[in-house]
Order: structure tokens, then sequence, then C-alpha cells
């Protein structure tokens, strides 16, 4: 008899496997480590450091590096948000260091520009030449306020150790990493040919590059930005490798504010929030609005392989308004997608078991039922009073569960 799944699916051999992930910021790049880890706990048969291939895009760039790296969810946990337990912990306090190269650079312009744009002024015809003068002088302004520097340090000291690498052609499964070449507006995958030979600890940068908040960073005389800019998962690059399964984690979805939520610090209307607020839910919109079309593209052009995508709900004010820059909410976020992702795989479970066999993976139950199943020490988490009618819900899930797996083995 062959072995089964709990719900009754035979396990297959398994194709190539992947996983890719989207960007969000320090934001999204917690709540990638929470549900990786979850989906770390919960499934058997899949090491997330032994995947076929790895795509990584802004922020999931980070972890899509560490992962390749032989680094698992838990200890880049333990390494980015329980960073006191770690021995070369990574602050995102680490981004908000002035850019101060780039202020030098474009203050040593000014003086030119100004010169420049008053002759304008003073020799071109009335509000035009204005207007003119001004635009030439906004050429001073910095490309971006952080130094993203700090990123390729701290990654570069973090592969030098024995056993990890920070070159590409070096690693024992392949990785792509997506920047957008600023002159061109097109993605470049580093870690694919001609693009392999940038150190991983740069490609990373430059994938994570958001304009405004950083300069663009200068690879072979080229200048790229944040990956997100033209596809927001780019799962091509792992499906064009012959990715069977792929797994996908996207940490950014616009909040739906209709939905009551018990979260004091959730505003009823987004624009009472303010501008930053509406600038987060825009971005989010547009960003969410181009996956979907993509995941549509995705069925149409690679029918044989399985795609499976993980993201907060549209009611989860956890995730919209939780300040990342806060140690404790840090934490708190952490927790909170690690448990959502499990409650996410639990509801799921009818639809994924199945597809997910065909792949050589199974859903542990026991793992999902776990109560006291945690990631991050000392988190409260917010549990519901149990009511009769939950109680009598589980109890038809648990007997569902039963059926499913004793027609499962009376087929076998």
């Amino acid at each position: 008899m062959k072995h089964r799944t709990p719900h009754g699916a035979a396990r297959a051999r398994p194709g190539k496997l992947g996983l890719a992930l989207a960007g969000g910021g320090p934001l999204g790049g917690i709540y990638e480590v929470g549900a990786l880890a979850a989906l770390a706990d919960c499934l058997e048969g899949l090491d997330f450091n032994a995947l076929d291939v790895y795509v990584g895009v802004s922020s999931g760039s980070f972890i899509a590096a560490g992962l390749a790296n032989g680094l698992t969810p838990a200890e880049m946990c333990r390494m980015f948000i329980e960073s006191e337990s770690h021995d070369d912990p990574f602050s995102p306090e680490l981004l908000l260091r002035p850019a101060v190269g780039e202020y030098a650079r474009r203050a040593a312009s000014l003086p030119l520009l100004l010169w420049g744009s008053a002759w304008r002024f003073l020799t071109g015809p009335g509000t035009g030449a204005f207007l003119a003068s001004f635009a030439q002088v906004g050429r001073a302004l910095p490309t971006g306020l952080f130094d993203n520097d700090a990123i390729d340090r701290y990654l570069r000291r973090l592969f030098a150790v024995p056993g990890r690498t920070n070159d590409f052609r070096a690693l024992r499964h392949k990785l792509f990493l997506v920047a957008t070449d600023l002159d061109s507006g097109m993605p470049v995958e580093f870690g694919a040919r001609g693009y392999d030979h940038v150190p991983i600890s740069r490609a990373v940068e430059a994938s994570a590059a958001l304009p405004g908040l950083f300069p663009p960073v200068e690879i072979d005389g080229r200048f790229y930005v944040d990956g997100a800019l033209k596809r927001t998962l780019h799962a091509s690059a792992a499906l064009a490798q012959g990715v069977q399964l792929l797994l996908c984690i996207n940490p950014l979805v616009p909040y739906d504010s209709r939905v009551p939520v018990a979260d004091a610090h959730a505003p009823r209307r987004l624009v009472d929030g303010g501008l930053p607020v509406v600038l987060a839910q825009t971005l989010r919109a547009i960003v969410h609005s181009r996956m979907q079309v993509g995941m549509q593209r995705y069925k149409r052009e690679f029918r044989d392989a399985d795609v499976v995508l993980f993201e907060p709900n549209r009611h989860d004010a956890e995730m919209f308004f939780t300040n990342v820059f806060s140690y404790a909410s840090r934490r708190r976020l952490a927790e909170h997608a690690y448990q959502k992702t499990r409650k996410e795989l639990f509801a799921r479970r009818h639809a994924l078991a199945p597809l997910l066999a065909r792949h050589g993976v199974g859903i542990r139950l026991d793992a999902l039922t776990d109560p006291d199943r945690h990631l991050v020490r000392g988190v409260r988490r917010r549990r519901p009073l149990v009511r009769a009618t939950e109680v009598t819900g589980r109890l038809a899930e648990s007997l569902d569960d039963l059926e499913r797996w004793l027609a499962g083995a009376a087929a076998a």
C-alpha cells in the first residue's frame, strides 16, 4: 500500500520546487519570515533550504538570499526579529541612516546649477523661463534619503561565514534577485546568465532600492532600483526554470476598513490616518492589482505548474498599521504572520492537500491544530473566547477530515 497523506492523496515523487517572495519593505520582510516559519513547521516533505529555485523582489530578495544560503526561517527570525538572541543581528534601524554621500554629491552640483538656472531665468521669456530654471535646480535634490549600503555591508559579512557564499555561481540552487534598470525601465534578474557575477549582497541592495527612500545602486555602470516597479512577484523567473510547484508569499494587500476590527490604532476611515496611510493604501492597491494580473498570466503560460499564493487578508489591521521600527511591534508582527498562515493553511487544507501531494508535500494536521505552537517567545496571542458554535464547527471539521482519510484508505 502506498503511503498517503491524512487526506488520502498519494505522495508523488517531487519535481522541481520553488519559492517566490514579493517585496514590502521591513514590514513585508518580517511578515514573510513569520509565514515561512509556519509553512516550514506545518508542511512535510519540503525543505526551504533545499528548493530548486528561489526568486526574491525588494525585501523578498533579502529573505530569498538567506534561504538559498542555508539560513532557516527560524534562524532568520532570531536574526531579524529577536535580534538580541543572535550573534549577528540585523535591525531595521540600519536602514534609517542618512545618505550622506548622496547629499554631498548633490550639494556639490548646486552652485553650478544655481548659476545656470539664474542665467536661464534672466535670458528666457516670462513664466516659462522661471519654471524651467526651477526644474533645473531640482537636479540637486538627493535621489534617496537613506543609505542602503548598510544592506550590502551586512550581507557581505553574513555570507562570508563558512558554508555560505556571496557568489550566485557557488550556490547549490538557483537564486534570482530582481531589480529594475533605471534607464530602460526593464527588469533584470541577477543570478541569471550575464548577471551572475554580481555579488549577492549587491544584488539585494539593488532589488530593495525603493525610489525616494534609497539612491539607485550602480552596478557595472548601470543604475538599478526596486524590482517591484515592473512586477510584484516575478514568479515567471522560477516557472521558466521548469518549477512544477511554486509557493509564493505576497505581504502587501490593500486594507478594507469597512469591516470593524478590535484595534484601537485602526482609524474607521483611512483618510483620517493622513498622508502616510493614504500613500500606503494606494501603493498596496497598485501592487496587488498588478500581482493578480500576473497570477492569471502564469496560469495561461505555465499550465503544467501549480502556483500557491499566501498573503494576508484584506481586514488585517495588525499587518497594515504595525510600526516595524518598534522592537515589540516586530516581534508581534512575526508571531501574527506565523499564526495567520497556520490558520489559512488549515482553512485551505482540503483544496491544497491533493495539490501538494502531487509534488511529495504533505500537510501536518498535528502542527496546524496545536494550540501551543508559536514562533516568538513571550508574545501574547489574542485568543477570542471559544463559543459552543465554534466547538461544533471544529468537531465537524475533524469528522470531515476523518471521512476523507477513510475514503482514501479504502481506495488504496
